[in-house]
């Protein structure tokens, strides 16, 4: 459904020092450097797939977004999506995407939510059917219909970025490409729009690019991951095994019946200890979690187990540090 191959992408930076002898000069004889945002860019993502494209900032998300929606026309590669080269065949690509953007809004700010959907159908050329059962799911599903007569600019961002979401999937898109959608939202927000994602991937097979640092995000929506740095792929795989890769421990809480001593386990360091609770961090690569649970379920009358892995964001981090990036 989509292929990118070789995308390179460059830009040229005004650069001066500071105070007006410099910004005389650089008026007259200006300086610029070069940054590669993209370069050699390479990938395939298939029909249905949700997949996180993530990367420290200036990494190049964005401009590949952008790309891919048809903003931006590369320096050399090609790309294809749905048969459709987004630069060159704009108008008739632009019905089969959906587009997000965290911090911009394709939303009219003094006008009611409402008329901004209808210009948008009109644009669109949406059929009066399709619009009315558009509509109502995701008024239904995006819990909107309070605010669809509210000016824009009088919605919190929670709100709005929910109608920036149906805004976007009005014509009833193939692909939705979603950068930063969660950003500034509260917890029940960002729920609300996950369960929305999933809903949308699952019963309409919606393809979904998402760019966020939000690793909640990833962790909830994404199978796979893409992970760019430096304008280069560093990274395409799947999350289970990027965990895999680089947890090498586990922490393990037991609550027991009173026990007066601590117990020591072999491959596992003793993190905290009570007389009715025991933490262990268990090295997994020398021996499993289950062979801990049922050594101290042998010793120990246990009431309750918990075992957590680190963080998404700590094995990202890892990951970034494994690249230098």
């Amino acid at each position: 459904m989509i292929k990118v191959e070789g995308l390179s992408k460059t830009f040229k930076v005004a650069r001066r020092s500071s105070g007006f002898g410099e910004a005389v000069r650089s008026f007259f004889s200006p300086k610029f450097s070069e940054v590669h945002a993209l370069r050699d860019v390479s990938f395939s993502i298939d029909e249905g797939e949700i997949v996180g494209y993530i990367g420290p900032n200036g990494a190049g998300k964005s401009t590949t977004i952008k790309v891919m929606s048809g903003i931006l026309v590369p320096d050399k590669g090609e790309c294809s999506i749905m048969g459709y080269v987004p630069w060159r065949d704009r108008v008739k690509y632009v019905k089969n995407i959906g587009v997000v953007f965290g911090q911009r809004s394709q939303l009219w700010a003094d006008v009611p939510v409402m008329d901004s959907f209808e210009l948008l159908r009109d644009i669109y050329k949406v059929q009066p059917a399709n619009y009315k059962k558009s509509l109502d799911l995701l008024t239904e599903t995006l819990n909107l219909g309070e605010i669809l007569t509210t000016p824009t600019r009088q919605l919190s961002l929670g709100q709005r970025m929910r109608c920036e979401i149906a805004a976007s999937l009005i014509h009833d898109p193939k692909i939705l490409f979603l950068d930063e959608p969660t950003i500034g939202l509260d917890a029940m927000s960002k729920i609300a729009v996950r369960n929305f994602i999933k809903m949308i991937n699952k019963e309409k097979k919606v393809t979904v690019i998402l760019t966020t640092h939000d690793m909640n995000d990833i962790e909830t929506l994404a199978n796979r991951i893409i992970m760019i740095g430096k304008g280069q792929i560093l990274y395409d795989g799947n999350l289970n095994n990027l965990r895999e890769k680089f947890v090498t421990h586990k922490t393990v809480t037991v609550d027991y019946n009173e026990n007066t001593s601590p117990l020591e386990l072999d491959s596992a360091s003793l993190l905290s200890w009570s007389k009715d609770r025991a933490t262990y961090v268990v090295d997994i690569k020398k021996r499993g979690v289950s062979d801990i649970i049922s050594e101290l379920s042998a010793k120990l009358e246990l009431t309750d187990v918990a075992v957590d892995s680190e963080p998404i964001e700590e094995i990202i981090i890892k990951l970034y540090k494994e690249h230098q990036v």
